[in-house]
């Protein structure tokens, strides 16, 4: 069986300055590194991409949110789609070049953007996070389903922690999307080797 991912989701909330230093500092241990911006400029992704090439981090290693024009115009190979974005099936018949992954919340949904030819989905929550209060997480039986339904790669994402990412992994995860479990560790490098660890 292949390694399972590890992916580390930019919050929007610190300067992708910051964010393009931890990612240097955590780089052999992350699969990929998606800039989440849904309140910057498209210059400003673009600062961003640079930002972090600057900092050791390959184009290969990048994934862009939503703006299918930056991923393009800065030769950044893959995107995530959110609900609001493009459908996988225009981004691929667009860009028939591009790596696809879309988020996804049901099994519903997960099998309508695999006929769509998507590449990866990215589905949660899968436990209580801090990021979505009051919203009742999907679980690890919601996960199970989707796995079983669909043949493309899909990666947990919702309030993994070191101790239950085994579990998500266990229930047909191909790997784990992080945010605040690395990003607001006060020693990410020590987070990222403890999520490889406990993941592998």
């Amino acid at each position: 069986m292949k390694q399972p991912m590890i992916q580390v989701i930019s919050n929007g909330q610190m300067s992708l300055k910051r964010f393009s230093e931890i990612a240097s500092t955590i780089e052999p241990y992350v699969d990929v590194f998606h800039l989440r911006e849904k309140a910057r400029t498209a210059r400003e992704l673009s600062s961003g991409i640079s930002e972090l090439k600057k900092n050791g981090i390959s184009l290969e290693k990048m994934r862009i949110n939503d703006r299918v024009d930056v991923a393009k115009a800065c030769h950044v190979s893959s995107v995530q789609l959110a609900y609001h974005s493009l459908t996988p099936l225009q981004v691929k018949e667009a860009f028939p070049d591009l790596y696809v992954s879309k988020s996804v919340h049901s099994v519903e949904e997960a099998i309508e953007a695999e006929n769509e030819g998507v590449d990866e989905l990215l589905f949660g929550h899968i436990f209580s996070t801090q990021s979505k209060p009051g919203k009742e997480p999907r679980g690890l039986e919601g996960l199970q389903a989707i796995s079983s339904k669909v043949s493309v790669p899909v990666i947990a994402i919702g309030g993994i922690t070191p101790h239950n990412c085994s579990d998500v992994i266990e229930a047909g995860a191909s790997g784990i999307a992080l945010m605040s479990g690395i990003l607001n560790a006060e020693d990410p490098l020590s987070a990222v080797l403890d999520y490889r660890e406990r993941v592998n």
